[in-house]
């Protein structure tokens, strides 16, 4: 289960810790420039060594990782948080978070008066 002689696949041991829900999601993010190692962006089977600092960008937040510990299989999430050290920054709280204007499903197209109200939300008049 183990592999802590060698290295691993950065999009493998991101699925494995439990940083992504598929694999296929870690690679895809690889892919996009959403996954550094030591500070450099990293294709998906970039070697991956204990000490290296990853960084997921994920849903609009960073997670900011020290590999602890390779795997190459997905485990349980109690053993899953031991092979990393987290210093990633708190998630905002809902308060900082921005509200989106969203119309309910099936209202139509936005009437002039709705046009011009969420432009004011938005700061745009």
């Amino acid at each position: 289960m183990t592999a802590d002689e060698g290295s691993v696949r950065v999009d493998s041991w991101i699925w494995s810790v439990r940083l992504a829900k598929t694999r296929s999601q870690a690679a895809t993010a690889a892919r996009g420039g959403h996954v550094k190692v030591n500070g450099e962006r990293v294709k998906a089977a970039h070697a991956l060594r204990v000490g290296d600092e990853v960084r997921v960008r994920q849903a609009g937040r960073e997670r900011i990782v020290i590999v602890k510990r390779l795997i190459k299989k997905r485990v349980g999430a109690p053993v899953a948080v031991e092979c990393y050290q987290d210093n990633s920054p708190p998630p905002p709280s809902p308060v900082e978070v921005p509200v989106v204007a969203r119309r309910e499903r099936g209202a139509g197209r936005p009437t002039k008066r709705d046009r011009r109200e969420l432009e004011r939300l938005r700061g745009e008049r």
